[in-house]
């Protein structure tokens, strides 16, 4: 595959940023982004180092095992590698489609970022393709980064941001996502609050990806308070799979942080990464609905967060065009008005994405 080539290379400064969305082909205008997806994959690699290691990556994916592969009934270290370019613009065209125009991609440091593969997919389909930065959770990071302090890892962000990411002229134009888990080790926190100083620096939106412990977001929005920096541009991704309860939920958007619900399309209970019990659809919209009826209107994302080939169409998934297919009219269904789904899916997205 070739290298595809924007015309935007040059670094930009804060004052160039201010006010415009990163994208992969360069700066645009907020206004351009129409319904947006906040936390996506398009190339990915989520294997463990123990996955890698393993000669059996397993089968070839088929209608006949997805399912199975779905509830970990067959061992399939492949499903959480994907590569291929020209699949990747097949399953944004099919999102198109139905009405996506852009998507925000968080394969950060750990998951095998590909900016050249990124922007490749925007150039050969049109969509607005906005790439993240930073590091993932600890276990997927380089062990060199063990040594590394609070500073380097901010001096990082920022140049990922301002001239280009993972040795690319690439700029990134969100950070994160951001791995936490629980309990939250040190290198995480050096990694997250360099991640902050960046955010102040640049202008950028943050995303933070949780631990699997209900009381962990909370953990990590008093951790960015705590440092003095300010919530309303930090996203908390996967509340969907984190917290369960109308208390915690609510004490957590009293604090002025993003809640991003980005497991869409996943309708099973089973849950391969811990002892959860996973949500449909439906009842993701519900605990939407009720921090609307709180306020919290302004707060909501959705995304699907797909990083499994099972989820891509191509492999019998639902694929990027979901939300836009199935779950609108599900939302419209439930009484969710135009207004309201139009402040999810575009401005709330277009007023993180804009850099200040």
């Amino acid at each position: 595959m070739t290298q595809a080539l924007s015309k935007d290379t040059k670094a930009v400064s804060r004052n160039q940023l201010r006010g415009k969305v990163q994208t992969v082909c360069g700066l645009i205008e907020p206004d351009a982004l129409g319904k947006t997806l906040m936390h996506e994959h398009l190339l990915w690699d989520i294997r463990t180092a123990e996955m890698k290691a393993a000669v059996d990556q397993g089968p070839e994916i088929s209608l006949c095992n997805c399912f199975r592969i779905n509830y970990d009934r067959v061992k399939y270290p492949r499903n959480r590698i994907f590569r291929n370019w020209e699949t990747a613009t097949s399953e944004v065209k099919m999102m198109l489609e139905v009405g996506g125009q852009s998507i925000v991609e968080l394969s950060s440091g750990g998951l095998a970022p590909d900016p050249f593969g990124l922007r490749t997919i925007s150039e050969n389909t049109g969509a607005h393709v906005v790439m993240g930065c930073g590091h993932y959770v600890d276990s997927y990071q380089d062990q060199s980064n063990h040594e590394r302090s609070v500073d380097s890892f901010a001096k990082e962000v920022i140049a990922q941001v301002l001239e280009g990411a993972w040795g690319t002229d690439v700029r990134a134009g969100i950070i994160g996502e951001i791995g936490c888990q629980s309990p939250w080790t040190d290198l995480e926190k050096r990694v997250m609050r360099g991640a902050l100083i960046a955010q102040a620096e640049t202008g950028a939106a943050l995303n933070v990806h949780p631990g699997r412990h209900p009381d962990q977001p909370q953990e990590v929005v008093d951790f960015v308070a705590k440092h003095g920096y300010p919530l309303e541009r930090v996203i908390i991704s996967h509340i969907d799979r984190t917290i369960f309860d109308h208390e915690r939920l609510l004490r957590l958007a009293d604090t002025g942080c993003v809640l991003e619900f980005d497991l869409f399309g996943q309708e099973y209970a089973y849950y391969s990464l811990g002892d959860i019990d996973g949500l449909n659809d439906a009842q993701r919209l519900k605990y939407i609905r009720m921090l609307i009826k709180h306020g919290h209107l302004s707060q909501i994302l959705i995304s699907h967060d797909i990083c499994h080939q099972t989820r891509l169409v191509n492999y019998g998934g639902h694929g990027y065009g979901h939300i836009y297919e199935n779950v609108i009219p599900i939302m419209r269904r439930h009484g969710f008005t135009e207004q309201e789904i139009s402040t999810i899916l575009v401005e709330n997205p277009k007023r993180l994405l804009t850099f200040l």
